[in-house]
Parts: C-alpha cells; structure tokens; sequence
C-alpha cells in the first residue's frame, strides 16, 4: 500500500467517486429483502441503475492504467513489469482477504453450539478454506488491470482495437454454441467455473460465478476500452474536444450495444459483449458531461462529496468491505441474538422509517461513515493508492 500526493484529474475523481458510492449503497441496504426496483441487479438480461455501477468503474480503470503507464511511456522494463505483478497480487490478495474473513466470521458463528473453547474455535474459523470464493469483484479488477498493462507495455496501441473486437466476437461465439445465455447447468460459463473453481468456491447465480473465469475475457475488452479512451482524453489538450471526442465514442458505443442486444442480449451476470459496448458507452457519455460540467462550466462545488470518494476509491470500497463484515457479524446480547446491523436496522430504522426506506436509510448512513473518514483523507491530500 502507498501513500503519496499528487495533482489529479477531477473530472475523472468525480465519476470514481460516484460508482464508488453507487457501489457501497447497493451493496449495503437494511435487508436484502427490502430494496427499491432501482437498486437491484437485473435477475438475468437487461439493465437497471445498479447493473451501470461496477462497470463505469473499470471503464474508468481503464483510463487510469493509460494515464498511469504513460509515465514510464509505455515500455517495457524489470520496474514496471515488477510493480504491474505487485499490484496486480496484491488486489487480487485483499479480494480474497474480504472472502476470508466473511468465512471466519460466519463459521464462528456456526460452531456455537458445538462447546469449544475459544481458541480452538477460532483456530477452525480462521482455517476454514473450504468454503472460500476464489473470484469476486476485487479479484476481477486485478486480473483486468494486469492484463490491460501488460498490453499496454507490450503490444503496439494501435493494435488494440483490434484486440478489443476480436475478443468480444470471440467471447460472443463461445456463447453462442456453448449455450452461454442459457440458465441451465450446460452454459459453458457455470460449467467451467464449477469444473474449475468448485460450487465451494463460488458465489453463485444460476450456476456461475457473476465473476467467473469465461466472462473475464470481456471484463479484459472493457477495461481496454477505457484504456482507449484514455488515450484519446490525454492526447487531446482541448477540453471541449475531449468532451465531443468522448461523447462520440460513448454515443457509437451505446447504440451498438443495443442494437445488437436483439442478437446477443445485454447481460451483466455473464458480461455479455453487448453488456461491454453499453456500459462503456454510457461510461463515455457520462464522463463527457462531467468534463463539461466541471471542467468547461466550472462547476465543481457540488463534486465536493464524490471526490472524497474518487482520490482513494479501492482504499474506501476495502474499508467497507471490512465494516460491513463486522455490522453483521458481531453479536449483541438482546432479547434475541441479532447482529449490530439487524438491530439498528429492525429496532431503529425499521420501526421510524418502514421497511424499503429504513432500509435505504441504512445504506446512507453506512456511505456516510465512510465518506467521513474519505473527507479526512481528501482535506489532508492523502491518497492511498493500492
């Protein structure tokens, strides 16, 4: 972990921040069973606000791995090499590190009953593997973003273009006859994941992993794509031009996705190609009109919140991952047994605010411990970058 100060791109800090905070309100409500429509993920084709949230941030990934190699130009080197292979290990690690500790936490729990002393409980909770996801959204982010520098240091930029096509015409034929947008268990996409990884080792939806192995190919053409499109956003001074340039390239995008969505449908779970071209596209589009806004308007007093957010966005997203866990894990001696979050939530919120808007309530409070703790960061100028 890093800690440095540095002058950064407030356009592109916003749009970070807001997925940020998109990302820990709709993983963090009251009850699961209380969400607002919106909130949601689609169950399997189609596109709500929820599915927008992941994707614009490895969109912006992208564009932050160009504006980060451009430093050592783009080529090759033991150094560079070196610090993609760290930091690559070291998200994927902390990935695991938030799967392991959900783990130990709820076999904990689940050795209640059986009378052992606390250490040997302990020992068995902290040295459960057997129920450990592999893959997940950390993860997905690491193994994108290695394989995006690597590219980008090793393969000319012109090129990935093509690289971006080929990959999502190929993942897309790889779909097609291995009956990829089917719910059942022959989808070539849960039966690689479960032949690979195990059911033990997986979150599942429809017998695949959302961040499965199959569907990181496309994760990887998104994360180009951003690339791309950092590229374009740094090699032009001008920023009405970078404005018009994105809002090009995010309208050619989106219209794609959806027409094409007729024959491949837009899809999140499986991360479809159409999924790919949307999101980016509506990506693009939205960080145009920030530049616009910010930028060319010069109204920035509003972005003060989400910026918080954006200069230390994978810092904030771990320390949520982290509280969230202990919310639901730590017990109080009540009436009845209940974790710090289903008490607030069901004791507090629940009986002021009813059940879908406490829930949300809680969700809010939960961004805004957070956001407290990124404004202190933010005021000192400390990013810490991981």
């Amino acid at each position: 972990m890093e800690i440095k100060i540095s002058s950064r791109l407030l356009s592109l800090d916003v749009l970070r921040g807001i997925t940020i905070a998109g990302m820990i309100l709709v993983n963090n409500p009251g009850s699961w069973g209380h969400i607002y429509a919106p909130l949601r993920h689609a169950e399997w084709n189609g596109l709500t606000p929820t599915d927008l949230i992941f994707p614009f941030f490895m969109f912006i990934m992208g564009i932050s791995t160009f504006i980060s190699l451009r430093k050592f130009n783009f080529e090759f080197s033991v150094p560079t090499l070196r610090k993609i292979l760290k930091r690559t290990f070291v998200i994927f690690l902390i990935g695991l590190g938030l799967s392991w500790l959900g783990v130990s936490f709820g076999t904990y729990h689940g050795l209640a009953a059986d009378n052992l002393g606390f250490w040997e409980r302990l020992s068995r909770s902290v040295t459960n593997f057997e129920h450990l996801r592999i893959l997940g959204v950390m993860q997905r982010l690491a193994l994108t973003y290695g394989i995006t520098s690597l590219i980008a240091i090793f393969i000319k930029h012109k090129y990935i273009p093509y690289i971006i096509v080929v990959g999502l015409i190929g993942y897309f034929l790889l779909l097609l006859f291995g009956n990829g947008f089917a719910t059942e268990g022959y989808n070539i996409l849960a039966v690689t994941d479960q032949s690979i990884l195990g059911l033990n080792h997986m979150y599942t939806e429809f017998g695949l992993d959302p961040e499965g192995i199959l569907s990181t190919i496309p994760a990887v053409c998104h994360v180009l794509i951003g690339f791309y499109c950092g590229k374009i956003l740094m090699e032009t001074k001008d920023n009405q031009q970078r404005m018009l340039h994105l809002f090009i390239i995010g309208a050619i995008l989106t219209f794609s996705g959806f027409l094409l969505s007729y024959g491949c449908p837009i899809n999140k779970k499986i991360w479809s190609p159409t999924f790919v071209l949307t999101t980016c596209g509506l990506g693009a589009t939205f960080l145009s009109l920030l530049i616009w806004i910010i930028d060319v308007k010069g109204y920035k007093k509003w972005s003060v919140f989400f910026e918080s957010f954006g200069v230390n966005p994978l810092f904030i997203y771990v320390l949520a991952g982290v509280m969230a866990t202990i919310l639901e894990s730590i017990y109080l001696n009540c009436q009845e047994v209940m974790s710090i979050k289903d008490y607030f939530y069901t004791q507090i919120l629940k009986s002021f605010c009813g059940d879908y808007f406490g829930s949300l309530i809680y969700a809010l409070c939960f961004i805004s411990i957070l956001w407290i703790i990124g404004n202190i960061l933010y005021k000192k100028k400390i990013f810490i970058k991981i």
